[in-house]
Order: structure tokens, then sequence, then C-alpha cells
């Protein structure tokens, strides 16, 4: 069995790719800043531009789901509109 929480760094550029993909396929809302993190020194560890390259597409999309899935604390003040003449 292979422990995936240690770092990807000393194996081949595919292992990195193999892991940054499998981070794009496996994150939730609740584990999306954590990988996204994870995915970042993945892309530090390849060795090459073509290497970091193929694995734009999933970090684009890592990026994107983890501004998709930031909470944003709605503005005071702002929960309805109590009191409008209609």
């Amino acid at each position: 069995m292979t422990d995936t929480s240690k770092p990807s760094s000393g194996g081949p550029p595919g292992s990195a790719l193999a892991e940054i993909r499998r981070l794009y396929f496996e994150t939730t809302a609740a584990t999306v800043q954590r990988d996204f993190e994870r995915a970042i020194d993945l892309l530090k560890s390849m060795p090459d531009e073509e290497s970091r390259g193929r694995a734009t597409v999933y970090m684009q999309g890592l990026a994107e789901m983890r501004k998709e899935w930031r909470r944003p604390k709605p503005p005071p003040g702002r929960g309805g509109r109590r009191g409008q003449r209609t």
C-alpha cells in the first residue's frame, strides 16, 4: 500500500503529476485548502517547465474549486429588507 502523505519530490516527475491529478479529483470543500497547498508543493518539486505545464489544468481546477468553496461572511446589516414599503 502506498502512503500518499509522503512527499513525491524524490520520485519521477510523473508521480508528482499523478498526485496532483489525484488531489484534483478527490478534493472536497473540507480539504480543498490543504489539497491546494500540497499541489503547490508538488508543482515546485517538478524539474522543468514542460512537467509543470502538464499540471496546469489540474492546478487551475483546484484554484477554481478553492475560490468557489470559500465561505465568505455576509456583510453585516444586509440580512434582508425589513420595514421596506411595498
